[in-house]
């Protein structure tokens, strides 16, 4: 178990976590949720001891191994890519590293018998430590992530494999705690779901800061949120935490609105002239100054994205007989495609297929070899791209915003200034004059991705947009494209943002070949999985699944269930309204509302599941006695 205590970290006047208490038990899956600045990544840096907070301390025990990925990991680069996933100190990182070096040495020269010798004493060592299985293991591993020459330098890499090679060197250490720090960034989405299912098995703790909801809702079972410095833990997946925490908000507002009550008539009191005299009355007035200064956390911060479009005529891009080819490696052949009013495609395929290059050829960043592109003339296009775009660190946030427009139009004919769409992007007013260089890398995608929107483009390039955005930012980005009225094209690898956004996919299918499939991401899966065909079924497993005779009776068991299942529906129906009313007695006491709250809701899961299971004996009753 790792614990950490008290733990503070502040960034100029910012606090990015104010003395922060849990604990990480083994084989917990932690999921790490926050707004982009928040702290998520120094959170995860002073748990791996990269960075050292302000106070606090993190404990456990001496043996305790943590394995940190880096967002942007840092490799060596004269190293090939089989010694840097051996680089561990443990035992047996150093067996295989010994183990691929005289293999080396071996192939180098088959006939010298020392190199023999020298071969065949590691294999020894292997088979007493046991390291066969770590070293298929990690090959495997390599393998599955699309990296297959183990002898290649690092420095010969694409950053989309060192990516990969960095994900395998933190997956096969032996270790208590992986920490992964948006693991599945520019990772295609054939390895991300590969990435989950191993993931699903590993053996160790882990935690981790993923923008991808169906990861993080089929990878972890415990949710950690930064909220304003502070630390709150829902125990489940994604789905569980999103209900948690709206009831958490909903507690919020309740408690405040008692607060502000109870605040009322202690300073009615106060205002129809009572004197200080007694104790009781100064404890009073004392009290009454404590209240005003007591705050709650209920300003729900929202991403608002109220921006209007130009009129987009009916005539939007039409692309013919495109070929585009790099460094001898077709990207496009002979492709032709005509994108209408309305349209919303997404773009998938594997990493380096050609994806975001047609969003170039159609942005008219880049020609094709050959074939020609219309353009409306009424098309406005906005790209949000996926490199970083080049921000002066030098320029204060409000003036990078107003570069592109002091206002903007909403749909509805309301004028809103720079500042206020600043506001509306988390940005409050003393913070639009922080200096670009200050904020964090995810800040920065979020304005850039303002600046994009400001523009009030009619067809939105989106270039992977979910990665370095946090997840609130994210699900309101596509409540602002259900109702945008323009086009949207997106090259993305996140399966969630794919199935929310898109209507139909143009796959890249390798070697300048396209398809097309009309559907979101997970319709496509579905489609594909049959394509490529299901085992066929035995005999046995046929005769499995032939419907069996109805029963004449009930078991004994259920007879037994059956005649106490009422009972048990109206305890569990006065356990609720015993909690509920515990509620209500609490009265202002947060804590204790918290608690009864958690109850209730267990409660409220076993009484519907009993009645669930009363629905199915009755109707079973129902049909014995039919017969």
């Amino acid at each position: 178990m790792l614990t950490i205590e008290n733990l503070h970290k502040s960034y100029g006047e910012k606090i990015l976590f104010n003395n922060v208490t849990c604990t990480i038990a083994t084989h917990e899956r932690i999921g790490l949720i926050g707004v982009n600045g928040t702290g998520k990544s120094s959170f995860l840096k002073v748990i791996a001891g990269l960075e050292s907070p302000e106070k606090g301390m993190i404990k456990h025990s001496k043996d305790y191994h943590i394995e940190y990925l880096a967002q942007d990991p840092v490799l060596d680069p004269d190293l090939t890519v089989i010694e840097q996933i051996y680089y561990g100190d443990s035992a047996v990182m150093k067996l295989m590293r010994t183990y691929e070096a005289a293999l080396l040495k071996l192939q180098e020269d088959a006939e010298n018998t020392d190199n023999q010798a020298r071969l065949m004493q590691v294999q020894q060592e292997m088979d007493a430590e046991e390291a066969w299985e770590a070293n298929t293991a990690a090959k495997t591993v390599l393998t599955k992530l699309g990296i297959t020459d183990f002898g290649k330098r690092i420095t010969e890499l694409s950053g989309g494999q060192k990516k990969r090679v960095a994900i395998a060197k933190a997956l096969i250490q032996p270790a208590d705690l992986l920490i992964l720090d948006e693991p599945t960034n520019h990772l295609d989405n054939e390895t991300v779901e590969w990435l989950e299912k191993y993931l699903q098995s590993y053996k160790g703790s882990m935690l981790l800061v993923t923008h991808d909801r169906y990861f993080l809702n089929r990878v972890t079972n415990r949710i950690y949120e930064l909220d304003k410095g502070n630390l709150y833990i829902y125990e489940g997946n994604y789905e569980i935490f999103l209900e948690k925490k709206a009831e958490r908000e909903a507690l919020e507002i309740s408690s405040e609105q008692k607060h502000q009550n109870t605040l009322k008539r202690e300073l009615a009191w106060l205002r129809r002239g009572a004197k200080a005299r007694s104790t009781k009355q100064k404890a009073r007035i004392d009290r009454v100054e404590v209240m005003k200064e007591e705050t709650f956390d209920t300003n729900k911060d929202n991403v608002d994205f109220q921006v209007g479009s130009t009129r987009l005529g009916k005539k939007v891009i039409e692309l013919k007989n495109i070929k585009k080819s790099y460094d001898g490696k077709i990207l496009l052949h002979d492709f032709s495609h005509l994108i209408v009013p309305g349209d919303r495609i997404g773009i998938i395929g594997a990493n380096g297929s050609g994806k975001t290059t047609l969003l170039n050829i159609m942005a008219n960043r880049i020609e094709p070899d050959e074939g020609e592109i219309e353009i409306g003339e009424t098309v406005k296009i906005g790209y949000y791209t996926q490199g970083d775009e080049e921000l002066d660190g030098n320029m204060r946030i409000i003036d990078y915003i107003k570069e592109v427009a002091e206002v903007i139009h909403t749909k509805d004919g309301q004028v809103i200034t720079a500042e206020q769409m600043l506001e509306r992007f988390l940005f409050t007013r003393s913070e639009q004059w922080t200096y670009i260089r200050k904020i964090s890398g995810g800040e920065k995608r979020r304005l850039y991705l303002l600046k994009v929107l400001m523009t009030e483009p009619n067809v939105l390039f989106l270039d992977e947009p979910t990665n370095d955005l946090d997840t609130q930012t994210l699900s309101v980005l596509e409540e602002y494209l259900d109702h945008f009225p323009g086009v949207v094209i997106t090259v993305s690898h996140d399966r969630y943002f794919l199935d929310r956004v898109t209507k139909r996919l143009l796959v890249f299918c390798g070697e300048g070949n396209t398809s097309l499939f009309f559907g979101n991401y997970s319709e496509y899966l579905e489609k594909r999985q049959l394509k490529e065909g299901t085992p066929t079924k035995t005999k046995q497993e046929k005769v499995a699944e032939k419907p069996k005779k109805q029963k004449k009776k009930l078991s004994y068991n259920e007879q037994r269930e059956w005649e106490k299942i009422e009972g048990q529906i109206m305890e569990l129906e006065e356990k609720v309204e015993e909690i509920q009313q515990g509620i209500v007695d609490a009265g202002s006491d947060s804590e204790q509302v918290q608690k009864l709250f958690a109850k209730q809701q267990e409660a409220e899961t076993e009484l519907e599941a009993r009645m669930d299971r009363w629905e199915e004996l009755s109707l079973l009753v129902e049909e014995l006695e039919k017969d």
